[in-house]
């Protein structure tokens, strides 16, 4: 096991997320003393992984059930929800009782919800395995699942025991997910933390190398700063909202994909998106826009989107979780690590953002 590094967040519900390799059979000590019951919650694709991790937990004098969930965004429906209710029922899993995220971030998305609902809330500990887990979803209490009208539109702020970010389980991630979780760093290194930049400008390959020390250092990095804001404003009121930076626009790619898109790709046009919306209103430089084309392009992350589609992105958006009182809301920069609200942008200033990603000259 490597030297573990611990990040905290503060607050009422205060946690670490652990950060190292090796970390999976250091897990129960994070666990309550007095539970007894365990519904660990992993996608299908990791079956063999999570029965080693049940199998450690037994031998620890847990009871341990399983639940083996689809991959990616079908596993956030209210139908695996209830399923999951319906095993804990069965088993009688009472208020002392635990439930373990081990997966994705949609995954410990669904799994943060099922443990923030059964009786009023049980005890939960993240385990991401992608690293859009690690830097993003299991980090900072935000739990759900989707409907058909929207991402994420049916959630609860509950905060895990803790988190543990293993390094070691992103070294069987496909390649195409691995940089899927690229738009989510680049997004901290623009709102906050130039160095995140710096590191994949001055080395692409070993910033996307998961055994190297900039690798670890860029993750680090990333998850200190949503602790920062999560601890400042753990129920959206206020900073946290900068975290949303192009998730108006990329959500509403992944609605009307219907989630065919992979995350972090729809969030890197997103960022595009708001970049122009902010420069056509004269707030973004061109420089920060044309700094993000040059970053994603060289991880490989789309900047552009398909044309004919601005009715039902703009739909999809006013649906979004982050609009108030039907009016739109962005996220956009006027520098790096200085975020502005664009609140209720006209249609046409909306259109016209939309017609630059989708130029056939860019």
């Amino acid at each position: 096991m490597s030297e573990i590094t611990r990040i905290q967040v503060t607050g009422v519900d205060a946690y670490e997320i652990l950060v190292g390799r090796g970390l999976l059979g250091e897990i129960r000590p994070l666990i309550p003393q007095v539970t007894q019951k365990v519904l660990l919650v992993h996608p299908l694709a990791l079956q063999t992984s999570a029965d080693v991790l049940a199998e450690e937990l037994r031998n620890s004098g847990l009871e341990v059930f399983q639940a083996g969930v689809s991959d990616g965004e079908d596993a956030k429906r209210v139908e695996v929800a209830a399923w999951c209710w319906g095993i804990m029922g069965k088993m009688d899993f009472t208020r002392s009782d635990a439930i373990i995220g081990f997966g994705g971030g949609s995954t410990t998305d669904l799994a943060g919800f099922v443990a923030s609902t059964w009786l009023r809330g049980v005890a939960y500990i993240a385990i991401p395995t992608t690293l859009l887990g690690m830097v993003d979803a299991a980090v900072g209490g935000k739990t759900g699942i989707n409907t058909a009208e929207g991402k994420n539109l049916v959630g609860a702020f509950y905060a895990p025991k803790a988190v543990v970010c293993d390094l070691d389980t992103l070294e069987t991630l496909p390649r195409i997910e691995l940089i899927s979780g690229f738009g989510e760093v680049a997004k901290y290194g623009f709102i906050s933390d130039e160095r995140i930049l710096e590191l994949l400008e001055s080395d692409f390959e070993s910033s996307t190398d998961v055994n190297s020390s900039t690798f670890r250092e860029i993750v680090e990095r990333c998850i200190a700063v949503k602790a920062r804001v999560v601890s400042a404003d753990f129920k959206e009121a206020g900073e946290r909202e900068v975290l949303n930076y192009g998730h108006t626009f990329g959500h509403a790619i992944e609605l009307v994909e219907k989630f065919q898109w992979r995350h972090g790709a729809a969030i890197a046009v997103g960022m595009m998106f708001v970049a122009q919306l902010g420069l056509l209103l004269g707030n973004t430089p061109v420089s920060l826009l044309e700094r993000q084309e040059r970053i994603f392009t060289s991880l490989g992350l789309p900047t552009t989107y398909r044309g004919g589609r601005f009715q039902q992105l703009l739909e999809a958006m006013r649906r979004d979780k982050k609009s108030r009182g039907g009016a739109l809301r962005f996220v956009a920069l006027d520098g790096i690590g200085r975020p502005r609200i664009i609140t209720a942008p006209t249609d046409e200033a909306l259109s016209s953002a939309y017609g630059e990603i989708t130029s056939p000259n860019r």
